[in-house]
């Protein structure tokens, strides 16, 4: 006997055995069960997503001689003759090879006519789209009222080709593409009925390439077969396929996030060893980041559909967010820009070079500063500048008899007893806080010799700091503005609402939205700053809740369009603009106001 392709030796036979498409099946099921058949149904889709084998089942079920059910016996002489294509009451026909208006009117010249063997005559017209115009209008008719024995299935690839009328004849299902998890457990369990050797990986290969269509997988899969000597590795699939070693994207974005650049010019070095496309590079690191990102706000969101769930987990934990949605959006732009490079491969390491020289620093480093943590810094003269990470840094005292030299400037510091970590400072936050502080010390004024103790910074000053007590709960949209934070943690601040102060704690509510970015760090933050600003040890308690209190926010929001609206009133008071109007029919743009504060 001679060999049966896999695609078409493991068809299904029954319902039960579709991989996917629950959604149409369900309807089927029912509608078979239930005795509730439509004379028209068109199946949509791409290809070799089963299309035609739900046809054929449809037509069995319903010509079975045991009866109409959604589960036919298979043995019966209807159901055998159907699965071997012999049925005469099927009628199959290929619409891309019959698209003249004669040829339907031949095939509706029997549609009158009782079925000859089975319970129903069924029409199957494939690639129904490839119709023309004339073929649709013969056509429409019988598709509206046809006899009570005839049941039309439709399949196309392309439903957008086909008039509103015959769409609105039939009942129609959508069948969706495959994932390639999906297609990985019906090859996994196709090979093991076949008894063939196989690798995992080499499994998940063929899925993606697949594409969706189970048939271009099980296509793929005799392929592999084949070019394996009876067995399907992933080094077989691998060559076969001429795709790049997944790992290797995982290597470069592993080195990005290392800022090793020498690490990912070797990953490319290893990457062009596969002659690959280099734009299909760039969007499987874009895709790859969109994942990335995805684990770190949503981590149950990631499932193991790609088969790379534990590298997305690990990739989630080693990059900063803030750098993830960076480098993708570098890697967006530069798959817009690389046709225009004179060589894919350098238009791939300019954009893999771009994601390292725009990656912000933590902190700037210093000699005394190791790369991962900031360590403490020694007793300097104020004359020296020392780096600052979200105004907090070592206590740094001023040396009595030294001068502050003017080639280095005097750099505001809040004292602090813990070293801060690289990994909790976002690079956004990494502005200089001098350009917000009070200016330098002047050269020309050194201090004192005889004053003992040593001259603190006049910014320090600027405010006593307040006490709890006077954290009232309608003061918090002042005070918040107030607090030294920037960046991201300065937008989550300003958008709490402070529903419980009293001598013991401060409770703040934040809404769902900010639930993702409301973590450990930034409630950490917040609080560093509020006790700073207080001068106390706070009990903070940061609740997911209904905000039943004005956010500093809001209060901002609302003083400005209570401002807008009273620089309004005063333009249209104002008695030269009056005279303006009254004199030229003129009328206030009252959009182009805009309040002097």
């Amino acid at each position: 006997m001679s060999y049966q392709v896999l695609a078409r030796k493991w068809r299904p036979r029954k319902f039960s055995e579709m991989a996917g498409q629950e959604h149409v099946l369900r309807a089927l099921v029912n509608a078979l069960d239930n005795d509730r058949l439509h004379h028209a149904y068109l199946f949509t889709g791409t290809r070799g997503v089963g299309k035609t084998s739900i046809a054929r089942l449809f037509a069995k079920a319903l010509n079975c001689e045991v009866g109409v059910s959604s589960e036919p016996c298979g043995v019966c002489t209807a159901c055998r003759e159907i699965a071997e294509g012999r049925f005469v009451d099927l009628i199959e026909v290929d619409a891309a090879s019959r698209t003249k208006v004669e040829d339907t009117r031949e095939l509706l010249e029997n549609v009158q006519y009782a079925p000859s063997h089975g319970r129903y005559k069924v029409y199957l017209i494939d690639e129904v789209h490839m119709l023309s115009s004339s073929s649709f209008n013969a056509l429409l008719k019988t598709l509206e009222e046809p006899p009570p024995h005839v049941k039309f299935l439709l399949a196309t690839t392309d439903p957008q080709k086909l008039p509103v009328t015959v769409l609105s004849r039939c009942l129609q299902f959508n069948l969706k593409n495959l994932s390639p998890q999906r297609i990985v457990e019906h090859l996994n369990y196709v090979l093991t009925e076949e008894q063939i050797s196989f690798d995992e990986p080499a499994l998940w290969l063929l899925a993606r390439s697949a594409d969706g269509s189970m048939r271009d997988a099980l296509s793929l899969t005799d392929q592999a077969i084949a070019f394996g000597s009876g067995s399907v590795s992933e080094s077989d699939v691998r060559s076969m396929l001429g795709s790049i070693d997944q790992r290797l994207v995982y290597q470069l974005l592993v080195a990005l996030a290392q800022q090793n650049a020498q690490g990912v010019m070797d990953a490319v070095q290893s990457l062009s060893e596969f002659s690959p496309d280099y734009a299909a590079v760039l969007a499987d690191l874009v895709s790859l980041l969109h994942r990335v990102a995805l684990a770190q706000v949503l981590p149950g969101a990631i499932d193991n559909s790609l088969g790379d769930q534990q590298q997305i987990m690990e990739l989630a934990g080693l990059l900063r967010p803030e750098d993830v949605q960076l480098f993708y959006q570098i890697g967006l732009m530069g798959r817009k820009d690389l046709p225009y490079a004179p060589d894919l491969r350098e238009g791939l390491e300019m954009v893999l070079l771009r994601m390292l020289a725009f990656r912000p620093a933590s902190v700037v480093p210093t000699a005394s500063s190791g790369p991962d943590v900031v360590a403490a810094q020694p007793a300097v003269p104020a004359a020296v500048a020392v780096p600052v990470v979200e105004s907090v840094v070592e206590s740094v005292p001023a040396a009595v008899s030294e001068a502050p030299r003017a080639a280095e400037p005097v750099v505001a510091a809040v004292p602090t007893k813990e070293p801060v970590a690289v990994d909790d400072v976002p690079p956004w936050e990494d502005a200089p806080p001098y350009l917000e502080a009070e200016p330098p010390l002047e050269t020309e004024h050194p201090a004192p010799e005889a004053d003992p103790q040593p001259k603190k910074h006049e910014a320090a000053e600027v405010r006593p700091a307040a006490t709890l007590a006077k954290l009232a709960l309608h003061d918090w949209v002042t005070v918040a503005p107030e607090l030294p934070l920037v960046g991201m943690t300065a937008s989550i601040c300003r958008n709490l609402s402070l529903e419980l102060s009293d001598a013991e704690q401060l409770i703040f509510h934040f809404t769902s939205e900010q639930g993702a970015l409301m973590n450990a760090t930034q409630q950490s933050r917040i609080q560093d700053a509020l006790q700073q600003h207080l001068g106390v040890e706070l009990q903070i308690s940061f609740v997911q809740a209904e905000q039943t209190r004005e956010t500093p926010a809001q209060y901002s929001n609302r003083k400005k369009a209570e401002r807008q609206a009273e620089a309004v009133v005063a333009m249209q008071k104002d008695p030269l603009v009056q005279r303006i109007i009254e004199q030229f029919s003129a009328e206030l743009d009252t959009a182009s106001v805009r309040p002097i504060d």
